[in-house]
Protein backbone atom coordinates (compact mmCIF):
# COMPACT_ATOMS: atom_id res chain seq x y z
CA UNK A 1 0.00 0.00 0.00
CA UNK A 2 1.83 3.43 -0.79
CA UNK A 3 2.04 5.63 2.07
CA UNK A 4 -0.25 8.36 3.25
CA UNK A 5 1.64 10.90 5.38
CA UNK A 6 0.61 14.24 6.56
CA UNK A 7 2.70 17.90 6.02
CA UNK A 8 2.09 20.99 8.19
CA UNK A 9 -0.51 23.18 6.31
CA UNK A 10 -2.40 20.32 5.45
CA UNK A 11 -0.88 19.02 2.48
CA UNK A 12 -1.06 15.03 2.14
CA UNK A 13 1.52 13.68 0.77
CA UNK A 14 0.57 9.85 -1.17
CA UNK A 15 3.62 8.14 -1.72
CA UNK A 16 4.73 5.57 -4.28
CA UNK A 17 1.99 5.36 -6.33
CA UNK A 18 2.37 2.87 -9.43
CA UNK A 19 1.32 4.74 -13.27
CA UNK A 20 0.97 1.95 -15.84
CA UNK A 21 2.66 2.56 -19.40
CA UNK A 22 1.43 1.28 -22.46
CA UNK A 23 4.44 -1.95 -22.34
CA UNK A 24 3.44 -2.73 -19.16
CA UNK A 25 5.76 -1.03 -16.95
CA UNK A 26 5.27 1.03 -13.48
CA UNK A 27 6.55 4.26 -12.87
CA UNK A 28 6.57 5.38 -9.08
CA UNK A 29 4.66 8.47 -8.45
CA UNK A 30 4.01 10.75 -5.36
CA UNK A 31 0.70 12.72 -5.54
CA UNK A 32 0.79 15.58 -3.14
CA UNK A 33 -2.54 16.55 -2.24
CA UNK A 34 -3.78 20.07 -1.78
CA UNK A 35 -5.59 21.32 1.78
CA UNK A 36 -9.12 19.79 0.77
CA UNK A 37 -8.31 17.26 -1.58
CA UNK A 38 -11.00 18.00 -3.85
CA UNK A 39 -10.91 18.44 -7.72
CA UNK A 40 -8.48 20.91 -8.29
CA UNK A 41 -5.55 22.02 -11.41
CA UNK A 42 -2.74 19.15 -11.26
CA UNK A 43 1.17 20.28 -11.92
CA UNK A 44 2.97 17.82 -13.55
CA UNK A 45 7.02 16.90 -12.85
CA UNK A 46 8.38 14.16 -14.41
CA UNK A 47 11.95 14.01 -13.17
CA UNK A 48 15.40 11.07 -13.44
CA UNK A 49 16.81 12.57 -10.55
CA UNK A 50 14.53 11.33 -7.58
CA UNK A 51 11.40 12.24 -6.24
CA UNK A 52 12.95 13.98 -2.67
CA UNK A 53 15.27 17.27 -2.11
CA UNK A 54 14.11 20.08 -4.10
CA UNK A 55 11.57 18.50 -5.66
CA UNK A 56 9.78 17.66 -2.94
CA UNK A 57 9.72 21.58 -1.52
CA UNK A 58 8.34 21.96 -5.01
CA UNK A 59 5.19 19.70 -4.55
CA UNK A 60 4.61 21.21 -1.46
CA UNK A 61 4.92 24.48 -2.50
CA UNK A 62 1.83 23.90 -5.52
CA UNK A 63 -0.29 21.99 -3.27
CA UNK A 64 -0.40 24.81 -0.63
CA UNK A 65 -1.66 26.93 -3.58
CA UNK A 66 -4.43 24.81 -4.48
CA UNK A 67 -2.95 22.34 -6.81
CA UNK A 68 -2.74 18.90 -6.79
CA UNK A 69 1.41 18.09 -8.10
CA UNK A 70 2.25 14.88 -9.26
CA UNK A 71 6.20 13.95 -9.50
CA UNK A 72 7.02 11.02 -11.40
CA UNK A 73 10.41 9.01 -11.74
CA UNK A 74 11.25 8.43 -15.04
CA UNK A 75 11.34 4.98 -16.53
CA UNK A 76 14.37 3.20 -15.41
CA UNK A 77 15.03 5.44 -12.36
CA UNK A 78 14.16 5.63 -8.33
CA UNK A 79 12.04 2.91 -8.55
CA UNK A 80 10.40 3.03 -11.31
CA UNK A 81 10.58 0.01 -14.01
CA UNK A 82 12.35 -0.40 -17.35
CA UNK A 83 15.81 0.95 -18.31
CA UNK A 84 16.50 4.57 -18.37
CA UNK A 85 17.54 5.51 -22.24
CA UNK A 86 17.74 9.61 -22.67
CA UNK A 87 14.55 11.27 -24.48
CA UNK A 88 13.56 7.84 -26.01
CA UNK A 89 10.51 7.06 -23.61
CA UNK A 90 9.34 10.34 -22.67
CA UNK A 91 6.45 11.35 -25.13
CA UNK A 92 5.03 8.12 -24.53
CA UNK A 93 5.54 7.77 -20.86
CA UNK A 94 4.08 11.23 -20.32
CA UNK A 95 0.96 10.64 -22.30
CA UNK A 96 0.45 7.59 -20.80
CA UNK A 97 0.55 9.61 -17.24
CA UNK A 98 -1.99 11.92 -18.66
CA UNK A 99 -4.34 8.89 -19.36
CA UNK A 100 -3.82 8.01 -15.84
CA UNK A 101 -4.31 11.29 -14.55
CA UNK A 102 -8.33 11.34 -16.41
CA UNK A 103 -9.12 8.57 -14.69
CA UNK A 104 -8.46 10.03 -11.26
CA UNK A 105 -11.33 12.01 -9.54
CA UNK A 106 -9.29 14.56 -7.86
CA UNK A 107 -8.10 15.72 -11.57
CA UNK A 108 -10.40 18.60 -12.84
CA UNK A 109 -9.28 18.42 -16.66
CA UNK A 110 -6.67 21.42 -16.15
CA UNK A 111 -2.85 20.80 -16.62
CA UNK A 112 0.13 22.44 -15.45
CA UNK A 113 3.61 21.19 -16.40
CA UNK A 114 7.14 22.41 -14.86
CA UNK A 115 10.36 21.01 -15.60
CA UNK A 116 14.02 22.08 -14.94
CA UNK A 117 16.67 20.81 -17.23
CA UNK A 118 15.92 17.33 -18.37
CA UNK A 119 13.00 17.45 -16.80
CA UNK A 120 11.66 19.82 -19.93
CA UNK A 121 12.79 17.56 -22.35
CA UNK A 122 9.66 15.64 -21.40
CA UNK A 123 7.48 18.42 -21.33
CA UNK A 124 8.34 19.23 -25.09
CA UNK A 125 7.85 16.13 -25.62
CA UNK A 126 4.27 15.86 -25.16
CA UNK A 127 3.29 19.24 -25.07
CA UNK A 128 1.17 18.82 -28.45
CA UNK A 129 -0.34 15.94 -27.76
CA UNK A 130 -2.06 16.91 -24.59
CA UNK A 131 -4.97 18.54 -26.40
CA UNK A 132 -7.15 21.09 -24.20
CA UNK A 133 -5.64 19.90 -20.74
CA UNK A 134 -2.49 21.40 -20.87
CA UNK A 135 -3.21 25.32 -19.88
CA UNK A 136 0.57 26.17 -18.76
CA UNK A 137 4.37 24.94 -19.23
CA UNK A 138 7.03 26.57 -16.92
CA UNK A 139 10.26 25.46 -18.81
CA UNK A 140 13.37 26.17 -17.12
CA UNK A 141 17.04 25.60 -18.57
CA UNK A 142 15.77 23.28 -21.03
CA UNK A 143 14.91 23.30 -24.85
CA UNK A 144 12.42 21.02 -27.19
CA UNK A 145 15.85 19.22 -28.52
CA UNK A 146 19.07 18.65 -27.30
CA UNK A 147 20.95 17.20 -30.34
CA UNK A 148 22.35 21.20 -31.07
CA UNK A 149 23.63 21.20 -27.54
CA UNK A 150 25.24 18.38 -27.54
CA UNK A 151 26.92 18.95 -30.33
CA UNK A 152 27.62 22.65 -29.93
CA UNK A 153 29.33 24.10 -33.29
CA UNK A 154 30.37 21.00 -34.88
CA UNK A 155 31.70 19.77 -32.13
CA UNK A 156 31.50 18.02 -29.16
CA UNK A 157 30.76 19.31 -25.47
CA UNK A 158 32.61 16.78 -23.73
CA UNK A 159 31.81 18.47 -20.37
CA UNK A 160 28.34 18.14 -20.16
CA UNK A 161 27.88 14.96 -21.48
CA UNK A 162 29.89 12.94 -19.53
CA UNK A 163 29.07 15.16 -16.21
CA UNK A 164 25.91 14.19 -16.82
CA UNK A 165 26.52 10.51 -17.14
CA UNK A 166 28.75 10.63 -13.93
CA UNK A 167 25.96 12.23 -12.33
CA UNK A 168 23.41 9.56 -13.31
CA UNK A 169 25.53 7.03 -12.24
CA UNK A 170 26.35 8.82 -8.95
CA UNK A 171 22.98 8.39 -8.01
CA UNK A 172 22.96 4.76 -7.47
CA UNK A 173 25.92 4.95 -5.14
CA UNK A 174 25.58 5.78 -0.94
CA UNK A 175 25.25 9.14 0.07
CA UNK A 176 28.69 8.97 2.17
CA UNK A 177 30.52 7.41 -0.76
CA UNK A 178 29.39 10.08 -3.41
CA UNK A 179 30.17 12.83 -0.51
CA UNK A 180 33.98 11.55 -0.58
CA UNK A 181 34.11 11.82 -4.31
CA UNK A 182 33.21 15.19 -4.30
CA UNK A 183 35.34 16.26 -1.34
CA UNK A 184 37.70 14.80 -3.22
CA UNK A 185 37.23 16.67 -6.16
CA UNK A 186 36.39 13.94 -8.56
CA UNK A 187 39.20 12.27 -9.85
CA UNK A 188 37.79 9.80 -11.61
CA UNK A 189 35.55 12.58 -13.64
CA UNK A 190 38.13 14.88 -14.29
CA UNK A 191 40.32 11.40 -15.44
CA UNK A 192 38.00 10.56 -17.91
CA UNK A 193 37.71 14.23 -18.83
CA UNK A 194 41.65 14.19 -19.83
CA UNK A 195 41.77 10.70 -21.76
CA UNK A 196 41.32 9.38 -25.08
CA UNK A 197 39.96 7.57 -26.85
CA UNK A 198 36.79 9.35 -25.59
CA UNK A 199 34.90 5.75 -26.60
CA UNK A 200 36.97 4.66 -22.71
CA UNK A 201 36.01 7.96 -21.15
CA UNK A 202 32.77 6.51 -19.67
CA UNK A 203 34.31 3.89 -17.94
CA UNK A 204 37.14 5.81 -16.75
CA UNK A 205 34.80 8.50 -15.28
CA UNK A 206 31.66 6.14 -13.54
CA UNK A 207 33.65 2.43 -13.90
CA UNK A 208 30.81 0.90 -16.37
CA UNK A 209 30.34 1.55 -20.10
CA UNK A 210 27.49 3.96 -19.92
CA UNK A 211 24.87 3.28 -23.35
CA UNK A 212 23.73 6.55 -24.16
CA UNK A 213 27.70 8.68 -24.08
CA UNK A 214 28.54 5.53 -26.95
CA UNK A 215 25.74 6.41 -28.89
CA UNK A 216 26.38 10.17 -29.18
CA UNK A 217 29.95 9.71 -30.00
CA UNK A 218 28.62 7.76 -32.86
CA UNK A 219 25.67 9.41 -33.87
CA UNK A 220 27.11 12.67 -34.21
CA UNK A 221 26.21 13.67 -37.57
CA UNK A 222 23.64 15.90 -38.26
CA UNK A 223 20.99 13.80 -40.17
CA UNK A 224 21.95 10.44 -37.97
CA UNK A 225 18.42 9.36 -37.94
CA UNK A 226 19.07 8.00 -34.10
CA UNK A 227 18.13 12.00 -33.06
CA UNK A 228 14.44 12.02 -34.67
CA UNK A 229 12.69 10.22 -32.49
CA UNK A 230 14.32 12.41 -29.23
CA UNK A 231 14.01 15.74 -30.98
CA UNK A 232 10.46 17.85 -30.34
CA UNK A 233 10.98 21.37 -31.77
CA UNK A 234 9.33 20.30 -35.30
CA UNK A 235 6.31 20.40 -33.32
CA UNK A 236 6.79 23.69 -31.68
CA UNK A 237 3.25 25.27 -33.86
CA UNK A 238 1.32 23.20 -32.81
CA UNK A 239 1.87 24.10 -28.54
CA UNK A 240 -1.11 26.07 -27.79
CA UNK A 241 -0.43 26.56 -24.33
CA UNK A 242 0.95 29.37 -22.41
CA UNK A 243 4.50 28.94 -22.07
CA UNK A 244 6.81 30.53 -19.10
CA UNK A 245 11.09 30.24 -20.16
CA UNK A 246 13.64 31.06 -17.56
CA UNK A 247 16.88 30.40 -18.25
CA UNK A 248 20.37 32.48 -17.69
CA UNK A 249 22.87 33.91 -19.87
CA UNK A 250 25.37 31.04 -19.06
CA UNK A 251 23.22 28.01 -19.48
CA UNK A 252 24.11 25.23 -21.50
CA UNK A 253 21.24 25.42 -23.47
CA UNK A 254 20.73 28.94 -24.06
CA UNK A 255 20.74 28.91 -27.46
CA UNK A 256 18.36 25.98 -28.21
CA UNK A 257 16.07 27.71 -25.64
CA UNK A 258 16.27 30.84 -27.59
CA UNK A 259 15.29 29.13 -30.36
CA UNK A 260 12.35 27.51 -28.49
CA UNK A 261 11.33 31.26 -28.04
CA UNK A 262 12.05 32.13 -31.51
CA UNK A 263 9.71 29.24 -33.12
CA UNK A 264 6.96 30.50 -30.95
CA UNK A 265 6.61 33.59 -32.01
CA UNK A 266 6.61 32.71 -35.77
CA UNK A 267 3.53 30.49 -34.87
CA UNK A 268 1.90 33.24 -33.22
CA UNK A 269 2.45 32.50 -29.70
CA UNK A 270 3.55 35.47 -26.77
CA UNK A 271 5.54 33.42 -24.42
CA UNK A 272 7.02 34.85 -21.53
CA UNK A 273 10.87 35.06 -21.12
CA UNK A 274 13.11 35.59 -18.16
CA UNK A 275 16.79 35.25 -18.97
CA UNK A 276 19.15 35.50 -15.55
CA UNK A 277 22.57 36.39 -14.48
CA UNK A 278 22.77 32.46 -14.01
CA UNK A 279 24.28 28.79 -14.77
CA UNK A 280 22.81 25.88 -15.23
CA UNK A 281 23.09 25.07 -11.82
CA UNK A 282 22.30 28.68 -9.72
CA UNK A 283 20.68 28.67 -6.52
CA UNK A 284 19.26 31.81 -7.74
CA UNK A 285 18.06 30.10 -10.40
CA UNK A 286 15.97 27.68 -8.88
CA UNK A 287 14.36 30.06 -6.47
CA UNK A 288 13.12 32.48 -9.45
CA UNK A 289 11.63 29.75 -11.60
CA UNK A 290 9.85 28.44 -8.54
CA UNK A 291 8.73 32.19 -8.15
CA UNK A 292 7.63 32.66 -11.82
CA UNK A 293 6.08 29.28 -11.52
CA UNK A 294 3.84 29.89 -8.88
CA UNK A 295 2.67 33.61 -10.56
CA UNK A 296 2.60 31.80 -14.15
CA UNK A 297 -0.10 29.29 -12.78
CA UNK A 298 -1.81 31.07 -10.56
CA UNK A 299 -2.43 33.11 -13.80
CA UNK A 300 -3.11 30.17 -16.13
CA UNK A 301 -4.55 27.28 -14.06
CA UNK A 302 -7.09 30.01 -12.31
CA UNK A 303 -5.97 28.93 -8.85
CA UNK A 304 -5.84 31.62 -5.38
CA UNK A 305 -3.67 35.06 -6.42
CA UNK A 306 0.17 34.55 -6.57
CA UNK A 307 1.69 35.55 -3.33
CA UNK A 308 5.37 36.73 -2.64
CA UNK A 309 6.59 34.26 0.54
CA UNK A 310 9.33 33.13 -1.43
CA UNK A 311 12.60 34.98 -0.58
CA UNK A 312 14.69 36.84 -3.75
CA UNK A 313 17.37 35.07 -4.76
CA UNK A 314 20.99 36.54 -3.70
CA UNK A 315 23.01 36.41 -6.63
CA UNK A 316 26.69 37.07 -5.41
CA UNK A 317 27.77 33.88 -7.25
CA UNK A 318 26.38 34.47 -10.30
CA UNK A 319 27.86 37.32 -11.92
CA UNK A 320 31.45 38.88 -12.27
CA UNK A 321 32.73 40.16 -8.98
CA UNK A 322 31.43 43.92 -7.92
CA UNK A 323 34.07 46.44 -8.91
CA UNK A 324 35.62 47.64 -6.11
CA UNK A 325 34.02 51.40 -5.30
CA UNK A 326 31.68 51.25 -7.63
CA UNK A 327 28.36 52.53 -5.71
CA UNK A 328 25.57 50.01 -5.20
CA UNK A 329 22.86 51.39 -7.72
CA UNK A 330 25.42 50.10 -10.36
CA UNK A 331 26.18 46.71 -9.28
CA UNK A 332 23.78 44.18 -10.73
CA UNK A 333 20.84 43.54 -9.42
CA UNK A 334 19.44 40.19 -7.94
CA UNK A 335 15.73 39.07 -7.14
CA UNK A 336 13.41 37.55 -9.56
CA UNK A 337 11.13 39.89 -11.64
CA UNK A 338 7.09 39.88 -11.73
CA UNK A 339 4.45 38.06 -14.24
CA UNK A 340 3.84 41.67 -14.68
CA UNK A 341 4.40 43.51 -17.61
CA UNK A 342 6.24 43.24 -21.01
CA UNK A 343 6.97 39.30 -21.54
CA UNK A 344 10.64 39.35 -21.84
CA UNK A 345 12.33 40.43 -18.63
CA UNK A 346 16.61 39.97 -19.15
CA UNK A 347 19.43 41.01 -16.49
CA UNK A 348 21.54 43.34 -18.16
CA UNK A 349 25.17 42.67 -16.89
CA UNK A 350 25.92 45.79 -15.24
CA UNK A 351 22.42 47.83 -15.65
CA UNK A 352 20.04 45.37 -13.50
CA UNK A 353 16.96 44.03 -15.01
CA UNK A 354 15.07 45.30 -18.02
CA UNK A 355 11.86 44.61 -19.41
CA UNK A 356 11.37 44.21 -23.15
CA UNK A 357 8.51 43.45 -25.46
CA UNK A 358 10.31 40.90 -27.31
CA UNK A 359 13.72 39.28 -27.82
CA UNK A 360 16.19 40.29 -29.37
CA UNK A 361 15.49 43.77 -28.82
CA UNK A 362 15.79 46.11 -31.70
CA UNK A 363 19.85 46.90 -32.21
CA UNK A 364 22.07 48.45 -34.49
CA UNK A 365 24.57 45.84 -35.77
CA UNK A 366 27.83 47.04 -35.28
CA UNK A 367 31.29 45.04 -36.34
CA UNK A 368 35.02 45.26 -34.28
CA UNK A 369 37.36 44.49 -36.08
CA UNK A 370 40.36 42.73 -35.07
CA UNK A 371 43.47 44.95 -36.17
CA UNK A 372 47.26 44.44 -35.78
CA UNK A 373 49.05 44.63 -32.47
CA UNK A 374 46.47 43.37 -30.05
CA UNK A 375 43.79 45.81 -31.51
CA UNK A 376 39.95 45.50 -31.74
CA UNK A 377 38.43 49.02 -33.32
CA UNK A 378 35.01 49.86 -35.43
CA UNK A 379 37.32 50.86 -38.23
CA UNK A 380 38.59 48.20 -41.19
CA UNK A 381 42.23 47.41 -40.40
CA UNK A 382 44.96 48.31 -42.98
CA UNK A 383 46.89 45.98 -44.45
CA UNK A 384 48.90 44.10 -42.64
CA UNK A 385 50.31 40.31 -41.55
CA UNK A 386 48.04 38.10 -39.70
CA UNK A 387 48.87 37.02 -36.29
CA UNK A 388 49.94 33.60 -35.44
CA UNK A 389 49.31 30.69 -32.67
CA UNK A 390 49.80 27.23 -32.28
CA UNK A 391 47.35 25.17 -31.03
CA UNK A 392 48.32 21.43 -29.26
CA UNK A 393 45.79 19.07 -28.55
CA UNK A 394 48.01 17.23 -26.47
CA UNK A 395 48.31 20.66 -23.99
CA UNK A 396 44.87 21.61 -24.97
CA UNK A 397 43.53 25.47 -24.63
CA UNK A 398 41.70 24.67 -20.95
CA UNK A 399 38.28 26.15 -21.16
CA UNK A 400 37.38 28.77 -17.80
CA UNK A 401 33.99 29.03 -16.60
CA UNK A 402 31.19 30.20 -19.47
CA UNK A 403 28.42 27.50 -20.24
CA UNK A 404 28.66 24.43 -18.08
CA UNK A 405 26.73 21.78 -16.19
CA UNK A 406 28.17 22.30 -12.81
CA UNK A 407 27.53 25.68 -11.34
CA UNK A 408 30.49 25.80 -9.13
CA UNK A 409 32.54 25.94 -12.32
CA UNK A 410 30.44 28.01 -14.49
CA UNK A 411 29.49 31.41 -15.50
CA UNK A 412 31.42 34.40 -15.12
CA UNK A 413 35.62 34.27 -14.38
CA UNK A 414 38.59 36.58 -14.38
CA UNK A 415 40.43 35.13 -17.64
CA UNK A 416 43.51 36.62 -17.38
CA UNK A 417 45.50 33.77 -16.52
CA UNK A 418 43.90 32.33 -19.70
CA UNK A 419 44.91 35.15 -22.08
CA UNK A 420 48.31 34.77 -20.46
CA UNK A 421 48.78 31.36 -22.78
CA UNK A 422 50.77 31.88 -26.07
CA UNK A 423 47.51 29.76 -27.75
CA UNK A 424 45.29 32.45 -27.09
CA UNK A 425 45.55 35.43 -29.13
CA UNK A 426 43.50 38.34 -27.62
CA UNK A 427 41.93 41.95 -29.13
CA UNK A 428 41.07 44.63 -26.81
CA UNK A 429 39.35 47.94 -27.51
CA UNK A 430 40.55 51.71 -26.52
CA UNK A 431 39.07 52.66 -23.43
CA UNK A 432 35.35 53.65 -23.65
CA UNK A 433 34.58 57.48 -23.40
CA UNK A 434 30.81 56.12 -23.08
CA UNK A 435 28.48 53.48 -22.17
CA UNK A 436 27.97 50.66 -24.83
CA UNK A 437 25.00 48.32 -24.08
CA UNK A 438 25.11 44.88 -26.12
CA UNK A 439 21.93 42.97 -26.19
CA UNK A 440 21.17 40.32 -28.47
CA UNK A 441 22.95 37.90 -30.79
CA UNK A 442 26.66 37.75 -31.20
CA UNK A 443 28.92 36.53 -34.04
CA UNK A 444 32.01 36.39 -35.31
CA UNK A 445 33.69 36.30 -38.52
CA UNK A 446 37.72 35.18 -38.43
CA UNK A 447 39.63 33.94 -41.51
CA UNK A 448 42.30 31.49 -40.41
CA UNK A 449 44.77 29.47 -42.32
CA UNK A 450 45.87 25.72 -40.63
CA UNK A 451 48.43 23.88 -41.30
CA UNK A 452 45.99 20.84 -40.24
CA UNK A 453 42.49 20.69 -42.50
CA UNK A 454 40.76 19.45 -39.14
CA UNK A 455 40.76 22.48 -36.48
CA UNK A 456 38.31 24.69 -34.47
CA UNK A 457 38.12 27.92 -33.61
CA UNK A 458 37.12 29.45 -30.13
CA UNK A 459 36.00 33.08 -29.56
CA UNK A 460 34.67 34.52 -26.72
CA UNK A 461 34.01 38.53 -25.35
CA UNK A 462 35.17 40.11 -22.74
CA UNK A 463 34.79 42.93 -20.01
CA UNK A 464 37.83 44.42 -18.98
CA UNK A 465 37.29 46.56 -15.80
CA UNK A 466 39.20 49.75 -14.84
CA UNK A 467 42.02 47.25 -12.60
CA UNK A 468 42.50 44.90 -16.02
CA UNK A 469 40.13 42.23 -15.00
CA UNK A 470 38.98 40.41 -18.07
CA UNK A 471 35.56 38.95 -17.21
CA UNK A 472 33.79 36.54 -20.14
CA UNK A 473 30.63 38.14 -21.27
CA UNK A 474 29.76 34.94 -23.75
CA UNK A 475 31.54 32.95 -26.20
CA UNK A 476 31.44 29.89 -28.81
CA UNK A 477 33.61 27.44 -31.07
CA UNK A 478 33.16 26.28 -34.22
CA UNK A 479 34.42 23.13 -35.83
CA UNK A 480 36.03 22.92 -39.17
CA UNK A 481 35.67 19.51 -40.75
CA UNK A 482 36.89 19.47 -44.34
CA UNK A 483 34.51 15.91 -44.49
CA UNK A 484 31.86 18.46 -43.88
CA UNK A 485 32.41 21.68 -45.45
CA UNK A 486 35.23 20.67 -48.23
CA UNK A 487 39.32 21.12 -48.22
CA UNK A 488 40.59 24.42 -48.32
CA UNK A 489 44.45 25.19 -48.37
CA UNK A 490 44.38 28.47 -48.20
CA UNK A 491 42.32 31.03 -45.45
CA UNK A 492 39.01 30.49 -45.20
CA UNK A 493 36.06 32.81 -43.20
CA UNK A 494 35.05 30.79 -39.95
CA UNK A 495 31.60 32.10 -38.15
CA UNK A 496 31.21 31.30 -34.73
CA UNK A 497 27.63 31.91 -33.38
CA UNK A 498 28.79 33.24 -29.65
CA UNK A 499 26.03 32.47 -26.78
CA UNK A 500 23.61 35.54 -27.20
CA UNK A 501 24.49 38.13 -24.29
CA UNK A 502 23.14 41.69 -22.58
CA UNK A 503 25.66 43.46 -21.08
CA UNK A 504 26.42 47.50 -20.55
CA UNK A 505 30.53 47.88 -20.96
CA UNK A 506 30.70 51.33 -18.91
CA UNK A 507 32.82 54.19 -19.26
CA UNK A 508 36.42 53.51 -17.85
CA UNK A 509 36.15 49.75 -19.37
CA UNK A 510 36.89 47.70 -22.28
CA UNK A 511 35.83 45.03 -25.03
CA UNK A 512 38.22 42.37 -25.56
CA UNK A 513 38.16 39.59 -28.19
CA UNK A 514 40.08 36.16 -27.16
CA UNK A 515 40.56 33.69 -30.38
CA UNK A 516 42.22 29.99 -29.89
CA UNK A 517 41.66 27.12 -31.10
CA UNK A 518 39.72 25.61 -28.15
CA UNK A 519 38.35 25.26 -24.70
CA UNK A 520 38.78 21.62 -23.53
CA UNK A 521 36.92 20.21 -21.61
CA UNK A 522 33.76 21.83 -22.52
CA UNK A 523 34.35 20.81 -26.53
CA UNK A 524 36.51 17.35 -26.81
CA UNK A 525 39.65 18.75 -27.95
CA UNK A 526 40.25 18.29 -32.24
CA UNK A 527 43.28 16.07 -32.30
CA UNK A 528 43.95 17.46 -35.66
CA UNK A 529 44.07 14.18 -37.80
CA UNK A 530 40.22 13.27 -38.87
CA UNK A 531 39.88 10.06 -36.80
CA UNK A 532 36.21 9.33 -35.61
CA UNK A 533 34.96 11.09 -32.42
CA UNK A 534 35.12 8.23 -30.24
CA UNK A 535 38.39 5.89 -31.27
CA UNK A 536 40.51 9.28 -32.31
CA UNK A 537 43.91 8.63 -30.40
CA UNK A 538 46.82 10.36 -32.36
CA UNK A 539 47.38 14.07 -31.86
CA UNK A 540 48.10 16.17 -34.73
CA UNK A 541 49.44 20.22 -33.61
CA UNK A 542 49.36 22.85 -36.08
CA UNK A 543 49.44 26.45 -36.77
CA UNK A 544 46.99 28.48 -37.11
CA UNK A 545 47.12 32.41 -38.80
CA UNK A 546 44.97 34.84 -38.20
CA UNK A 547 43.87 37.42 -40.89
CA UNK A 548 42.86 41.29 -40.00
CA UNK A 549 43.32 42.93 -43.31
CA UNK A 550 40.74 44.75 -45.92
CA UNK A 551 40.61 41.65 -47.52
CA UNK A 552 39.87 39.26 -44.65
CA UNK A 553 38.44 41.41 -42.24
CA UNK A 554 38.08 39.30 -39.14
CA UNK A 555 35.44 40.94 -37.27
CA UNK A 556 32.91 40.69 -34.16
CA UNK A 557 29.41 41.46 -34.60
CA UNK A 558 27.46 43.10 -31.61
CA UNK A 559 24.43 43.87 -31.11
CA UNK A 560 24.51 47.70 -30.02
CA UNK A 561 21.27 48.85 -28.08
CA UNK A 562 23.35 51.91 -26.19
CA UNK A 563 26.00 53.86 -27.64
Amino acid sequence: MPADRRWPGRVRVRRDLSVRTRDGLRLRTDHYVPPGGGAAATVLIRTPYGRGGPIRLLGLLFARRGWHCVVQSCRGTFGSDGVFEPLLHERADGLDTLAWLRCQPWYDGRLGTFGISYQGFGQWATAAHCGGDLRAMVAVVTAAQTRDSTYAGGAFSLDTVLTWAELLAAQQVPWLTRQRELRRGQPRLVAGLAHLPLAEADRVATGATVPFFQQWLAEHRPAAPYWLPRMFDREIDRVVAPVSMVTGWHDIFLPAQLADYAALRAAGRRPRLVVGPWTHGSPGLFVTAAREAVRFFGAHLDAGPPGDELPDPELPDDGPPPDPGLPDDELPAGGSPPVAGLPVRVHVAGAGWRELDDWPPPATPTRWYLWPGGRLDRAVPPACEPDQHRYDPADPTPSLGGALLVAQRAGVRDNRVLEARADVLTYTSAVLDRPVEVIGPVTAEVYVRSSVPYFDVFVRLCRVDRWGRSFNVCDGLSRVDPDVVGPDLDERPVVVTLWPTACRFAPGERLRLQVSGGAHPRWARNPGTGEPLGRATRLRAGQRWIFHDPQRPSAVRLAITVD
